[in-house]
């Protein structure tokens, strides 16, 4: 995981802001926690603020990216928590599972550390749908990332005693393969590409060249026909679940 944010995460503070709906559904998930680790911790997206927060995090450019007076971070693998049983109130993984090496045992760790267990991942089935990967980069759900473990089977691992659906706002802040369903042109611009780790993964001239099809699809009308009723939608289940052990 360290080795593919060192090479895909050199922009994420730009484009991978905290999106506050998104935010408010997983400080509600952490109850009256006080101490909270957040593994895969990255740049400190959905951090909340007024808690005591510590961050695991291997990738020394994610790390660096940390907003100055964000919570202390630590290098360190999910497989591989350097706490001890029980020393959190909560655990938070914020869309970080897919890159892991060995999840089960990530999983595991998280339920060690701490009492409460908080995860946002996805369910692949209703994720892979999404017409950026149907229509355009099918690649997508091929990489190694897509094969993931379910929700049920994240839930399982830690105990979970619930599982939520995020929907995902229209206007979506917080730029992950999903953020811009409903507009569809900001998937031309490179900068905002390389900050989705599925496309990032695959090769740029591929992507680039997508990219060019989506555009000639925006400018003839084409998308419009095939996925013109999205723009009547607010949000939109684009299969982001949050696991939640209280």
């Amino acid at each position: 995981m360290a080795e593919i944010y060192d090479e895909i995460g050199r922009l994420y503070s730009h484009h991978r802001q905290p999106d506050p709906r998104i935010a408010a559904q997983i400080d509600r998930a952490l109850g009256d926690a006080d101490t909270v680790l957040d593994v895969g911790a990255g740049t400190g997206s959905y951090e909340p603020g007024d808690r005591r927060v510590v961050a695991a995090e291997p990738s020394k450019v994610m790390i660096s990216q940390r907003p100055t007076g964000s919570a202390p971070a630590v290098r360190s693998v999910a497989e591989s928590l350097p706490f001890e049983s029980g020393s959190f109130d909560a655990v938070l993984a914020i869309l970080t599972l897919h890159h892991w090496r060995s999840p089960r045992i990530g999983l595991r760790e998280m339920a060690r550390v701490g009492r409460r267990v908080v995860i946002l991942h996805f369910e692949q089935e209703v994720h892979g749908r999404f017409w950026l990967f149907t229509d355009y980069i099918p690649e997508v759900n091929t990489l190694p990332t897509a094969r993931t473990l379910d929700p049920s089977e994240v839930a399982s691992e830690v105990g979970a005693s619930r599982t939520e659906t995020i929907p995902i706002p229209g206007d979506c802040i917080d730029g992950f393969n999903w953020a811009y369903w409903k507009r569809p042109e900001r998937y031309l611009d490179p900068e905002a590409r390389a900050c989705m780790s599925g496309l990032a993964l695959l090769q740029d001239d591929l992507v680039a060249e997508r990219m060019e099809r989506l555009k000639s699809d925006l400018a003839d009308g084409t998308w419009h026909r095939r996925h013109g009723h999205l723009m009547a939608l607010d949000s939109i289940d684009g299969g982001l679940r949050l696991v939640i052990r209280d």
